[in-house]
């Protein structure tokens, strides 16, 4: 490719042998017309000012001639010299010199200024006489003026040009402003590459860098100020978004009551309102975190509570509020704080505290941007403070529902020694346990989990622990129990899919779990069965650790209508059962809690629950875990009377010589031997009448006194009302009205009707004593 600034090429004999586009436009012939002719006629030509000709050099218009080898010959290469080719290079200099508002500065190779433009703005507003012949460092007072030394050297050595790099200039004494420069540098060469130095352009960017900065803090504060819903942890987190980025120091106080999830005040704040110290960062601080007190009156602080404005407060020792708070004043001085922001946590016309900003020592002042940086700051913070109380609200309230719908004094059978074991959760849940009487001093143990948290979750916990206590009066078995629980959850998740599509619980379905245990103290059984939770496990007085075999049954609440399958396993006297929520399940037969149960029985329960929650102490897990330890107890023989009967009406006499025989052993109150002997009477009168053999008579002393009846037949007693006339059908009416509670119970080869009354035993002197202080 041609060289554009070649003019012509001259063979030693002075004729043109090679005219190029650039000599036809500025001497206006054409390549034909200029080849083959001697260069002094036609420089003649140009000189005599041919009119037809378009264009010709300006006097004094510097050339460049050098020889340069064309085959075997030298030839002459004329071409026009840089500065030369075009005016408006000239121009475009001499504009950029004295009118661009960028400055450009040449330096020598001594990085020596040498010449910079007079149309803008000089750093330092120094006058340009007392910066020519200075170095650049020198001139300028760079903050780091040897790095910028080395990036200038290596620019000179390279010719590699350093383009929009930031440098910030040192602070002005006494005004702590510093100005940042985009500065770009660039190798000077000569004609024959040789280096001249370089030449550097600066723009001040102070306002823009400060912008982007503002607007980074406020993208570094919505990512990282808000992840926890913990007034706390917010807190914390704005703190540690604003320093150093910001700010040297911060404070957040929140309204103590707003830090317990109650309702922030209205404007203005009382005086004697509280302040909770939740976050800060920087040097020394007034007050520990943590600190409770109300803030001095008088100053920004309580201004700011007052009407929810802004404030930037320049700090001087003349500042008068700072003798209102003394603990600050002199944190304030130890710190070398001079500028300070105070601005307001408030969401909807309602205070919620106060975040203090101080910039300290060499820190560049605040400006009226930052105030209203620090509002957008604070806005997003109440935002998320707020929404953290509110949980923190939600999640008393759901514990607090929990707490009370769970047994407040867990009942103590005396078949079964009983200890849970309860991890809540942060938000509250639906874990629950209980311990359930059952006649025939019998007890139903239950372990049951609803899916999801908070107050939703502890409610329907409440209307299923309500619902169980009522169906476990029917004196069904674990199987149907579960079966009649599930049909209350089904229920229950139908009225939750009826709610309208904007309620929040609409789009959450409802699934529970439970496991239901009923131990017989008397035969030493326990019939078990599970919807969706882990099978039990039972350490035996061995120290044999065995996970009971029980069928799983479906969730409550689950779509079909499986069964819930039972199995019954006998339980020796001392066997401590272990029925806990998935979790926590899992953990029985692994990790530490293993070893712990085969340890269980040489230990109390309680020693065995503490040794469980040591071992899950360090476990950083927040879900909701359960776990309910029982310890069967067998009774004993003489508390319990089993008699067969003959399948006719003298079984009825036998019964009553019987009982009254026995509750007289017993020691029981004739006025309760006569009604129990009545009780029995019925009982088993209405056995022979309606049931079918074999016929078993039953009395069992524990904390009730239970008499059952058992026969072969499966059809359902009820009471009737007999009429004046009618001699019988009177029974069970006189069963239900002396005892305090009577029913039946299914097996497979028949039913058992039993009744159960209050006991008591007559000491030698006459006193009436519960019979436990007897046995």
């Amino acid at each position: 490719m041609p060289d554009r600034d070649v003019l012509m090429v001259i063979a030693e004999d002075g004729r043109v042998i090679e005219w190029q586009r650039l000599a036809e436009e500025i001497f206006g012939w054409s390549a034909e017309e200029a080849v083959g002719q001697s260069v002094v006629t036609l420089m003649r030509e140009l000189g005599a000012g041919d009119r037809g000709r378009r264009g010709s050099l300006s006097d004094g218009a510097p050339v460049l001639v050098r020889p340069v080898l064309h085959g075997t010959s030298i030839v002459w290469q004329v071409r026009a010299a840089a500065d030369a080719v075009s005016q408006q290079d000239v121009a475009v200099l001499k504009a950029m010199f004295t009118q661009s508002p960028v400055g450009i500065y040449v330096l020598d190779k001594q990085l020596r200024v040498v010449r910079m433009n007079t149309g803008t703005r000089w750093l330092r507003d120094t006058p340009m006489a007392d910066l020519l012949g200075k170095r650049f460092t020198e001139a300028f007072e760079l903050e780091d003026p040897e790095e910028e030394l080395a990036v200038a050297h290596r620019v000179m050595e390279s010719g590699v040009p350093v383009l929009n790099r930031l440098v910030r200039a040192s602070p002005v004494p006494g005004l702590h402003i510093r100005r940042i420069y985009s500065v770009s540098f660039a190798r000077l060469e000569g004609g024959r590459g040789d280096v001249l130095g370089l030449v550097a352009s600066a723009v001040d960017v102070t306002e823009r860098e400060n912008a982007l900065k503002r607007l980074a803090l406020l993208d570094t504060v919505r990512a990282r100020v808000g992840r926890r819903l913990d007034v706390l942890a917010v807190c914390r987190e704005l703190v540690d978004a604003v320093v150093p980025a910001f700010t040297g120091i911060a404070v957040v106080e929140v309204i103590e009551d707003v830090v317990c999830g109650e309702d922030p005040p209205l404007v203005p704040v009382d005086q004697d309102v509280p302040l909770h110290r939740t976050a800060f960062r920087g040097r020394i601080s007034a007050y520990p975190v943590g600190d409770v007190r109300p803030l001095p009156s008088g100053t920004p602080y309580s201004h700011v509570l007052s009407d929810l404005r802004p404030r930037l407060v320049p700090i001087d020792a003349d500042s008068a509020w700072l003798a209102a708070d003394p603990a600050r004043a002199d944190s304030i001085r130890r710190s070398d704080v001079h500028s300070l922001i105070v601005a307001p946590l408030a969401l909807r016309g309602h205070a919620l505290g106060v975040v203090s900003f101080y910039r300290h020592q060499h820190e560049d002042p605040f400006e009226e941007e930052d105030l209203q940086l620090a509002s957008g700051v604070c806005a997003h913070a109440a935002l998320c403070i707020d929404n953290a109380r509110r949980y923190t609200r939600e999640r008393t309230i759901a514990a607090t529902l929990q707490r009370r719908l769970l047994p407040q004094r867990p009942a103590t059978p005396s078949s079964v020694e009983v200890c849970q074991l309860h991890f809540p959760g942060p938000e509250g849940g639906g874990v629950w346990f209980d311990a359930i009487a059952l006649p025939g001093a019998r007890t139903a143990l239950v372990v049951g989990d609803v899916a999801g948290r908070g107050v939703a979750a502890a409610a329907t916990m409440g209307l299923l622990r309500t619902a169980l206590h009522s169906i476990a009066a029917l004196d069904l078995g674990p199987d149907e129990l579960l079966a009649r629980l599930s049909d209350t959850a089904i229920r229950l998740a139908a009225e939750r899919a009826a709610l309208p599509p904007g309620d929040p619980l609409h789009r959450e379905s409802l699934t529970a779990s439970c496991a239901i245990a009923i131990y017989d103290p008397v035969t030493l059984t326990c019939a078990l069965a599970r919807a969706g939770l882990s099978e039990p496990v039972a350490v035996f007085p061995d120290g044999t650790l065995s996970t009971l075999a029980v069928p799983p049954g479906p969730l409550l609440a689950g779509t079909g209508n499986a069964p819930f399958p039972a199995t019954t396993v006998s339980l020796p006297e001392g066997t401590t059962l272990a029925m806990a929520t998935a979790p926590l399940a899992d953990e029985v037969l692994a990790g530490p809690l293993r070893p712990l149960l085969e340890r269980g029985s040489e230990r109390s329960l309680p020693e065995l629950r503490d040794d469980i929650t040591h071992a899950l102490t360090h476990d950083h897990r927040t879900d909701e875990r359960l776990m309910l330890l029982a310890r069967t107890k067998a009774l004993p023989p003489d508390q319990v009377l089993a008699l067969s009967l003959p399948p006719g009406p003298e079984a009825a006499p036998i019964a009553r010589a019987a009982a009254r025989c026995q509750l007289d052993a017993w020691g029981v109150d004739k006025e309760i031997a006569f009604t129990n002997e009545l009780i029995v009477s019925e009982l088993v009168g209405n056995a022979v009448r309606y049931g079918a053999p074999p016929l078993q008579l039953r009395l069992i002393l524990d904390e009730m006194l239970t008499s059952e009846v058992s026969d072969a037949s499966i059809c359902a007693p009820h009471v009737k009302h007999a009429r004046t006339i009618d001699e019988t059908g009177r029974g069970l009416f006189i069963v239900a009205t002396l005892a305090e509670q009577w029913g039946t119970r299914y097996w497979d080869q028949g039913k058992t009707v039993w009744a159960e009354q209050q006991k008591r035993r007559v000491n030698r002197a006459g006193l009436v004593r519960d019979s436990r202080s007897w046995l």
